[in-house]
């Protein structure tokens, strides 16, 4: 079996809780991605932010991201998953929670993100299918 850490992605950063939202921006633009786990000055999770978050929650609502703190919009429990279990936990995971990326943790610290993409590139058609279905049900995809 297949561990998460064989189908992540390494170079996960974190957006710190006290840190805006033009910050949270301007990391996923350099980075090139859609979220951010969001660390809190402890160095661990505390949420995830989307752009689709910071658009919606704040750009929508009239409220300015220089002014609105990542922590603001971690909201819920985070899901997160040990880089060392089987990729079929992280997909039962995804599956149940109807999410998309999950970050990876190992001793505590983020390690990575493990996201629908990761899977599909690296894992059995069926199962992939299965997966993009559930979780598209949330997501009217």
């Amino acid at each position: 079996m297949s561990a998460v850490r064989e189908f992540m992605t390494t170079d996960a950063r974190c957006i710190k809780e006290n840190e805006s939202l033009v910050e949270a921006a301007r990391t996923m633009r350099d980075m090139d991605c859609g979220s951010l786990p969001i660390c809190g000055d402890d160095g661990k999770l505390k949420g995830m932010i989307t752009d689709r978050d910071i658009v919606l929650k704040c750009v929508a609502a009239g409220r300015d991201p220089g002014r609105v703190m990542a922590r603001e919009l971690a909201s819920g429990t985070p899901h997160w998953i040990d880089a060392d279990a089987n990729v079929d936990a992280a997909i039962d995971m995804m599956e149940k929670h109807q999410i998309r990326r999950l970050p990876v943790i190992a001793d505590h610290k983020l390690v990575g993100i493990i996201s629908q993409g990761d899977i599909a590139r690296n894992y059995s058609e069926h199962r992939v299918g299965e997966l993009v279905e559930h979780i598209s049900e949330r997501h009217g995809v």
